[in-house]
């Protein structure tokens, strides 16, 4: 049954990661009270939050003592213990449920639920041993992907497969789990469309996102993307189809292929918030943090309206020194850092948002810029 969650009341967020620190932030400018649950003390979220449960996700007396604070529960990252969210919904109003979780941390299941909505994928095949990856990549040809049906995220728990000399490389990856062979697809863009949607199907796309992303991980977004109308249209079209097919409540980021043709295909959901609409707190009238406590709480969506192209970028644990020794001298940059402790090497530590009239000098800024150099 829907609720509406109104300004003095309290949302607990699972997970406080960068996700949930900016979910709180825009609940807190609207006069909502934050707790949040994670294993780390003083997480990003944690910083920002007023009460701090540290335990591990999957523990069943902080997710009742967050259940007992909380007057509406949300999460900000998909690994969560499907059992123990499940049994949560039972004490505690989620209005996102636990289905999605369920089928965003299987990518077979995953791609099984878009099809299903009559959206297409890449070609695949589900992967156990050594005699079904043979026929798979009878069938599939070569070059193809194998991925772990769990726990994959920025580039880890997958392997391209060039020949069958691959094989005994790719073995630790069939042999400790169920995989998803993959074919690949010579695709001209990658794009993304954040879709969200409240408990009464009003529903709202982000404008579209071009990324790309170094060793796996998201570098730039480029909004508008530089496609086609037409493109942005459809893909739009195909994130609400998704949408509407799982009864989206909240946020689904749908990640996808853009062919040579304009054709698309989708390459995988996201059921929360993602770092390629980042850009959004800035460049558009409704960021994707403040829509998605719109739709949780049971509010009317507002319009996301581009207020002007923008570039957004990432900022790694090996980019944090160059940013801050540079960052005086651009004052069109918006700086966000996460409040992060270590800056690991590959590590999300943070991002740069740039508003711009030429998307092209833009990019050139930011490439001799000598942030992202290393």
């Amino acid at each position: 049954m829907m609720r509406t969650i109104l300004p003095g009341q309290t949302i607990g967020i699972i997970g406080g990661g960068q996700l949930g620190r900016m979910m709180a932030l825009a609940a807190k400018e609207a006069g909502f009270k934050i707790a949040v649950l994670d294993p780390t003390l003083d997480s990003p979220c944690g910083q920002v939050a007023d009460i701090q449960i540290v335990a591990n996700f999957d523990d069943q007396d902080a997710l009742e003592e967050l259940a007992e604070c909380s007057d509406v529960i949300t999460y900000e990252f998909e690994n969560i213990d499907y059992e123990s969210l499940k049994q949560l919904c039972n004490i505690a109003y989620i209005p996102q449920g636990a289905e999605l979780i369920r089928v965003t941390q299987n990518r077979l299941i995953e791609k099984q639920t878009i099809e299903a909505a009559g959206v297409e994928v890449a070609a695949y095949r589900e992967v156990t041993n050594e005699e079904e990856l043979t026929a798979a990549t009878e069938a599939l040809g070569f070059p193809c992907i194998l991925k772990t049906t769990f726990g994959g995220y920025d580039g880890k728990g997958q392997m391209t497969l060039s020949s069958t000399e691959d094989f005994q490389k790719v073995a630790e990856l069939y042999q400790t789990q169920t995989c998803v062979l993959e074919k690949f697809v010579p695709f001209e863009k990658e794009i993304s469309v954040i879709v969200q949607r409240n408990a009464k199907g009003e529903t709202r796309c982000l404008p579209v996102a071009e990324n790309i992303h170094v060793d796996h991980i998201l570098h730039e977004s480029i909004v508008p993307a530089r496609t086609p109308e037409y493109v942005q249209l459809n893909a739009m079209e195909l994130a609400t189809k998704i949408a509407d097919s799982v009864s989206l409540i909240g946020t689904l980021a749908v990640e996808m292929f853009v062919l040579e043709d304009g054709e698309i295909l989708v390459n995988e959901l996201a059921p929360r918030p993602h770092n390629s609409g980042h850009y959004s707190i800035e460049a558009t009238r409704v960021s994707q943090f403040e829509q998605h406590i719109r739709a949780i709480c049971g509010w009317p969506l507002a319009t996301p309206e581009l207020l002007k192209p923008c570039v957004m970028v990432n900022v790694l644990g090996e980019h944090v020194v160059p940013l801050t020794q540079i960052l005086l001298k651009y004052p069109d940059w918006s700086i966000h850092l996460y409040g992060k402790k270590e800056a690991k090497h590959k590590r999300k530590m943070g991002h740069v948002t740039i508003l711009t009239d030429n998307i092209d000098i833009t990019l050139d800024e930011i490439e001799h810029s000598g942030v992202w150099s290393n």
